[in-house]
């Protein structure tokens, strides 16, 4: 066998001819190629380095691409990519007319189903596991890889509802390393804690109530464990459920320490860790910085105010109200519809709600936003980030449709600050008092204002 597995490997069929005492080899070189490609292009990092040795694990026991696999978010996904006939071209991830830095149908039989957004895939591959059935192919696997933050969304709740009375030929295997983006948030994080912790016995697992065969925890980077028991779960029938505990970053140093800044870290120093220097310019502020450090400074002065964002503290810069206010900011997790519904109750009581979601997220609260906020004309403020086009991150995260999707809803105004200072006077103005709800735009990245 050659020195340099993965070279060898142009699909997963040549995966399966690795002998097994081998594979820890390979799962070496994946994470090395990784770091070695994303020190340089840029990209999501942390959470491709946490499912390594599972997503050589999936490949190795399942046929794919008959066997149908579908990556939660698809943040996760740069291994498989590897995998299956595209190293040479990884080099191109996130570039024009490059890879897409997610799984993208048109682009290789093995990306079953398109993702970017989050808690889509336990729908996803139900849906084709009782598609395979109907269409005579009973004993098809189809495998959902969904992550213990994105799990928590209302939408995987459904899915999970509905698989639990179906026989579908489903394997949900949940990537529980207790983050997103930022900390994973809620009871149910709390609960697979416990899980993780053996505080709570088998009779008390909510999945196998929904009549689900769960198993786990066990340890995802535990290589031997995970092929044994997908092995073991590969013949069983009806929906199945392996939970594997994963560390996000899990191979460098600096990338499990520091999980929050190491999940897009940009350019870094491939052999050390370290992140590049910081331009130590003055630049002007992100437009991000300029909600976040506004509302802290508006909150000061007005204690009506709240902040709600779903699962993007970090991104949307509503952490640091969250620091500074921590019983008037609320990360609700990845729950854009309950974001929304949330912020419409507290206006309803005299609140001052600013809730900040990305454009492209906001499509997915848009019933709420006309039935439980426009219609009711409740002055709820929408700061609505990363409007317009953002770059590598590609289609699912371009925020292009909002102006057509707000345009036509009721009572609703629309902002577009010209830059950050009308972004920080829209916001000081939207506290004084509305009667109606407001969607205030605005771009990533930085502003063109020093002073």
């Amino acid at each position: 066998m050659p020195n340099n597995l993965l070279s060898q490997i142009q699909s997963p069929a040549d995966l399966r001819l690795i002998p097994e005492s081998l594979l820890s080899q390979l799962a070496h070189e994946l994470r090395d190629f990784i770091i070695q490609i994303v020190a340089v292009k840029e990209g999501h990092l942390g959470a491709s380095l946490g499912v390594i040795e599972l997503t050589i694990a999936l490949h190795y026991v399942f046929n794919t691409p008959d066997d149908l696999l579908v990556w939660d978010v698809g943040h996760q996904a740069y291994g498989h990519k590897l995998l299956t006939g595209r190293r040479d071209l990884f080099h191109t991830n996130r570039q024009f007319e490059g890879l897409s830095g997610f799984p993208k149908r048109d682009e290789s039989p093995y990306d079953t189903f398109g993702t970017g957004h989050s808690s889509t895939s336990i729908s996803a591959t139900l849906g084709m596991a009782l598609a395979s059935a109907l269409n005579g192919f009973p004993n098809r696997t189809h495998i959902a890889v969904i992550g213990d933050a994105s799990i928590a969304s209302g939408m995987a709740f459904e899915a999970l509802n509905h698989a639990g009375v179906t026989e579908a030929n489903l394997l949900i295997i949940l990537n529980d390393n207790a983050i997103g983006i930022d900390p994973s948030v809620g009871a149910l994080k709390n609960y697979f804690t416990a899980i993780k912790s053996g505080e709570y016995a088998d009779q008390y697992n909510w999945i196998s109530s929904l009549n689900i065969d769960y198993s786990g925890p066990i340890d995802g980077h535990d290589l031997s464990a995970v092929i044994s028991e997908l092995r073991r779960l590969q013949p069983l029938k009806g929906p199945r459920f392996l939970h594997l505990i994963t560390t996000k970053g899990k191979g460098l140093q600096q990338a499990e320490d520091n999980q929050v800044a190491y999940h897009a870290p940009g350019k870094f120093n491939a052999q050390t860790g370290e992140l590049n220097p910081q331009n130590l310019a003055i630049q002007p502020p992100k437009f991000q910085d300029v909600f976040g450090l506004s509302l802290v400074e508006l909150a000061q002065n007005n204690p009506k105010i709240i902040g709600i964002t779903p699962a993007m503290p970090t991104g949307s810069s509503l952490k640091y109200m969250m620091d500074a206010f921590p019983d008037r900011a609320f990360d609700v997790g990845i729950a854009e519809q309950h974001a929304v519904t949330l912020a419409a109750g507290m206006a309803t009581q005299g609140m001052v709600v600013y809730c900040a979601i990305y454009s492209t997220f906001l499509q997915r609260a848009y019933d709420q936003l006309i039935h439980d906020v426009a219609l009711q004309n409740l002055p709820v403020i929408f700061c609505v980030d990363r409007a317009g086009l953002v770059g590598e991150d590609g289609a699912t995260h371009h925020g292009v449709f909002d102006l057509a999707y707000l345009r036509c809803i009721p009572n609703l105004l629309i902002c577009a600050p010209r830059n950050e200072k009308d972004l920080r006077n829209l916001l000081y103005t939207a506290q004084l008092g509305l009667n109606q709800p407001i969607a205030i735009r605005y771009p990533r990245g930085r502003g063109k204002n020093i002073d």
